[in-house]
């Protein structure tokens, strides 16, 4: 947002309505989030290439681990470590 010349108050609720709407999809429709991802992006469109961006730059990968470390250090801290 604010990096593509949007004021900061416009892109925070922009990014914020976006990843709301998605969430929103998932739990709606039950359906696994790459089979949303094929219904909404367009062959060359702006969706599939911000989820291009992100896949080039790890996102899955960061969210899985971020994932993961919860789950370790709840386990840990569940022990009294």
């Amino acid at each position: 947002g604010v990096a593509a010349g949007l004021p900061r108050d416009v892109a925070l609720k922009l990014a914020a309505q976006t990843l709301l709407g998605a969430a929103k999809m998932v739990i709606e429709t039950g359906e696994h989030p790459g089979v949303l991802k094929d219904k909404v992006c367009s062959p060359g469109g702006t969706t599939i290439q911000a989820v291009r961006t992100l896949e080039a730059n790890g996102f899955r990968s960061a969210v899985i681990e971020a994932v993961l470390a919860s789950a370790a250090r709840s386990e840990a801290l569940g022990k009294g470590k």
